[in-house]
């Protein structure tokens, strides 16, 4: 795929869009689980197709990050093709930039599928949710896969902090919140220094955690997605304002959150006038080597 999104152009870079359904009409997400988390986002359009999301995006002049999540070792629930989210993202190189899941325990075979859909697919990251898919990020049985994108040059999205999916089903669907701990990506972090993290959402209830690994570590990033941003933490909005202004990424989580919503509550913030546009597309711009 060849990428026509130039900077320029855009009034933002989503970093952080989920592909739900694919053009078959499989979900991302199991029954109960995909009912729990239309509740709790109170989502009016839970699975707008690819097509849809790249309309979406291209009537604002923003580009978007898409990607699903493997979760099928952990739920049963077999996986939205990666092969698929990099196809339907090329059907629109002006504003889709494809990310791919892998389950993180597939030991040699995710390497190689890593490298392959980076070389052959045109994939520019990797998407983890360490909470729905039940690994410990600091398992070193995961370390040849960090090693492996960390070499191929792309960013690794980690969901941190509480999940949405599985919110109030008995036991939360059996999904465990402490994997999803900022402070194990620190260890991460250290050991793989050329690895691109990016810590995703306001990560309660440890972002001060989060706030620290990304100031300490030059290769942690902050995306905002997840969260409305009438609700950020004031520790959050200071540390993006300053010491982390270079580092924090906008991210709504659509279709849980539109970039409408989003957008319309961040204007709202008390954030500097130059530090706005490196939020909403310039630190972006950076991270995935978007051309200017």
């Amino acid at each position: 795929m060849t990428q026509r999104i130039r900077l320029a152009s855009l009034t933002a870079v989503d970093t952080h869009v989920h592909v739900e359904v694919d053009d078959d009409g499989h979900p991302s997400l199991g029954g109960d689980l995909m009912e729990a988390s239309a509740a709790y986002f109170r989502s009016d359009h839970r699975t707008p197709t690819v097509d849809e999301i790249a309309q979406t995006y291209r009537e604002r002049h923003m580009a978007a990050v898409v990607f699903t999540v493997d979760h099928h070792r952990a739920t049963g629930h077999p996986p939205i093709s990666n092969e698929y989210v990099a196809e339907a993202a090329a059907r629109h190189p002006d504003v889709l930039i494809p990310f791919a899941s892998i389950d993180p325990l597939r030991g040699r075979a995710g390497v190689s599928a890593a490298a392959r859909l980076v070389g052959e697919h045109g994939i520019r990251g990797f998407k983890f949710h360490p909470s729905l898919q039940g690994f410990d990020p600091t398992d070193p049985a995961v370390f040849p896969l960090y090693e492996a994108i960390a070499a191929l040059g792309v960013p690794a999205v980690f969901h941190t902090g509480q999940t949405g999916i599985g919110a109030g089903l008995p036991g939360g669907g059996g999904i465990r919140l402490g994997l999803s701990n900022p402070m194990l990506l620190d260890e991460v972090a250290a050991a793989f220094p050329d690895l691109q993290i990016v810590l995703a959402h306001p990560s309660f209830p440890w972002q001060d955690e989060a706030l620290a690994v990304a100031t300490h570590k030059s290769n942690v990033w902050i995306d905002l997605s997840g969260w409305s941003p009438k609700y950020f933490p004031p520790n959050l909005v200071r540390y993006a304002n300053t010491l982390l202004k270079d580092k924090v990424l906008f991210g709504s989580d659509f279709p849980l959150i539109t970039p409408d919503r989003w957008i319309a509550d961040f204007d709202r913030l008390d954030i500097k006038p130059e530090v706005r546009p490196k939020i909403l597309k310039e630190n972006a711009g950076r991270l995935l080597g978007l051309p200017q």
